[in-house]
Order: C-alpha cells, then structure tokens, then sequence
C-alpha cells in the first residue's frame, strides 16, 4: 500500500502523522509519500520524514501515486476533483454535518473514512481521535480564560487582604469539559459543572467539581455516551438553572455538542447581560453554532465587558502533542486495514472499519449518516 500524507489547509497547524508515527507505518511494509513542508508547522521537517523512509514529493504526486490519501481536514477547495475512484481518502470531514461533501463523495464513487466517526466503544478508545483532541481542546480552553480573566484564578492569602478563587461554570462533562475541570481546579478555582447525563456526576466530583443538578433529563444508552435533545419542559428548568450559576460565574467553559445537530443554545443573550463585566465565556461549540447565543466562530466578541470567545480549533494552538496524538490514534485505526505484506485490506467485517466508512462503491456504509441523509 502507498500512504500519501497531505499537507493541510487554512489555519491548521497539525499534521496527522508526525514522523515517529510514519516509521511505525514503514514497519509495516507501507510506503509513505509526504507532501513536501506537510509537518512544518509541527516543527517536522522533511528531512524527519525521509529519516524514516518516507518519500517527500510534490502535492501533485501525493494525488496521482497514493493508494489512501489522509490529512486531517476535508479536502481543500479544489481537492475533491482531484480523488480518483480507485483512491480511498481518510480525514475528519464531520460527515453528520457536512452532507454536501458526502453527497459529492458518493456520486464520485470515492471510499471515505471519517475519523470523527469511529464508534464509541472500549475497543475503538485507542483511536478515538475526538477524545485526543479534546484533551487539548479543555485544557487550552482553561488556560485561555485565566490570561484573559481580569482576576486570579486560585484564592491567595496575602498581606494586602484575601484574593478570592474564580468561579468557573463549564457546560458539559465530555472529555473537554473534565479536562477543563482538572485544569481549573489544578489552577486552584472553584468549579460547577453541568451535564444532562446523570451518569458523569460521580466524574465530575471525583475531579473536584460540583454537579449541578437538573431533574428529568432524557439520556439514551445507544447515543454511544453522547447527550441527546431533550424535552422543552425539561430545557426551561436547565436554562433557569443555568442562568442563575452563570450570572454568579467568572468563567464559563462551552463544550456541549449533539452530533449532526446545531449545538444546545445554553448561554442566551439575557444570561449574558445577567454576567459580571470582565467576566470570560469560552465556547468550544463555536464551529456548529456555539452554546452562547452571542459567539462567533474564530472570533472574540465584547458584550457589555464580558469576552465571549469562539474558539473550535485549540489542537492547532498545541500542533506537536495534538499531532502526536492524532498520529497514534490514526495508526491504530489503520492497523485494522493493513495487511501481513503492508497492502490494503478494507474488511468491512470489523465493526470498526464499517462504522467509520461514510462512501463505498457509491454506498452509504454509516447508518447514522445514512439516515440524515434520507431524512433530510
């Protein structure tokens, strides 16, 4: 098999195989092709790669050589045209949100993997690359709001008087919102959390934070661990309860997400107006709308000396680590593809290969993709 290895668009700052992680694919008998300067805003450089037998070519040659194609954001504009039929391309292209692309990809006939999509199951933990990049995503979150806060984080006793801790809210316990508490609390503040999953409170308190309690929420074991739309008696109670803790707050972390959907509007514009001036939200949700009515995606907005920053992409603040975690997470998921003799082999008998496939043969393979899809 030939592995071409892209060098990513826009802002990204990542690249999804660091060098240490290509040799581990050259051991298995895998050609690798790199675009030249792929790992240079990683600080890897093309020597790196040819150190482990990599080949650094030309982006053109990447397109017409490799058998599987794998970057980390969707294709560029332009790309897609680029996919052969015959090529098999592996990224995060946020299928659930982004049928367009999917469409395009099916009518093309092109095989898809999308790595957002690997099934939540104690197998698939090691390639979970959702869960590696939001490590980075809450603890970078928390740092971020201790610089822009105007007051300490930790409680200080001084000659000069009593510094008091900061109060940090973070809307959901995912694996962002339980880093952001590990942080927090490290950084000394005290933190409330909020979760519709009754199941994560012994986390969240195991962590040092307080739960806030919310009765009659909806949970559903088949959402694979994510949280799932809830009643409209059951969101006014949340959002009342939510307001009354955000107004007390320094510091509000937004990190919940229901996928293929817009995010959970939990920080309305009165919730807001209710905050203290200098007060910080950071929303993690930004990129499908954001939990705070007032954010903008890759923008920070000042409303009435509250900072609402929308900020979906902290791995790229940290391009080494998260591309060494995404690197590791891609390589176990490859793993299950590769043959004794470094070929391909896409054995749709694995339920881990079938659940992250989006397009085969001009199929749909993802059942939850495949339902938005008919249903749209």
């Amino acid at each position: 098999m030939i592995l071409g290895l892209l060098k990513e668009h826009g802002k990204e700052t990542r690249v999804a195989l660091l060098p240490e992680t290509v040799k581990a694919f050259t051991d298995l008998k895998v050609e690798v092709l790199v675009e030249q300067g792929a790992g240079e805003k990683a600080f890897a450089s093309d020597a790196d790669y040819e150190a482990v037998g990599a080949k650094t070519v030309s982006r053109d040659e990447v397109f017409a050589k490799a058998e599987v194609l794998l970057q980390i954001q969707p294709p560029a504009e332009g790309d897609t045209g680029r996919i052969k039929d015959s090529q098999v391309w592996i990224s995060a292209f946020n299928p659930l949100w982004d049928t367009t692309l999917v469409k395009t990809f099916l009518d093309k006939g092109i095989t898809t993997f999308s790595l957002d999509l690997i099934p939540r199951t104690t197998r698939a933990q090691a390639m979970d690359i959702l869960s590696s990049m939001a490590t980075v995503s809450g603890y970078m979150a928390v740092l971020e709001a201790a610089a822009k806060l105007p007051t300490f984080f930790p409680m200080f006793m001084t000659a000069a008087g009593t510094i008091r801790p900061a109060n940090v809210l973070i809307l959901g316990a995912g694996v962002a919102g339980l880093q952001a508490i590990a942080t927090s609390r490290k950084l000394g503040a005290q933190v409330q959390v909020f979760d519709v999953r009754s199941a994560v409170k012994e986390e969240v308190m195991s962590l040092g934070g307080k739960f806030v309690e919310v009765e009659g929420a909806t949970e559903d074991k088949a959402a694979g661990g994510y949280a799932v739309e809830q009643t409209e008696e059951y969101k006014k109670k949340q959002q009342d309860r939510i307001n009354e803790v955000a107004a007390k707050s320094n510091v509000v972390i937004c990190t919940a997400q229901i996928p293929g959907r817009k995010a959970p509007l939990l920080i309305p514009k009165e919730a807001v107006d209710a905050m203290k001036p200098g007060s910080v939200i950071i929303d993690l949700a930004a990129s499908t709308g954001g939990n705070c009515e007032l954010t903008k995606n890759d923008e920070t907005v000042e409303y009435k000396g509250v900072s609402i920053i929308g900020q979906s992409n902290y791995p790229a603040q940290k391009p080494v680590d998260a591309s060494r975690m995404f690197g590791k997470n891609v390589l176990n998921f490859m793993k299950l593809m590769i043959g004794e003799e470094g070929e391909l082999n896409l054995n749709f008998e694995d339920d881990i290969v079938k659940g992250t496939c989006i397009t085969h043969a001009k199929e749909l393979y993802n059942e939850r993709v495949k339902s938005i899809i008919e249903n749209a």
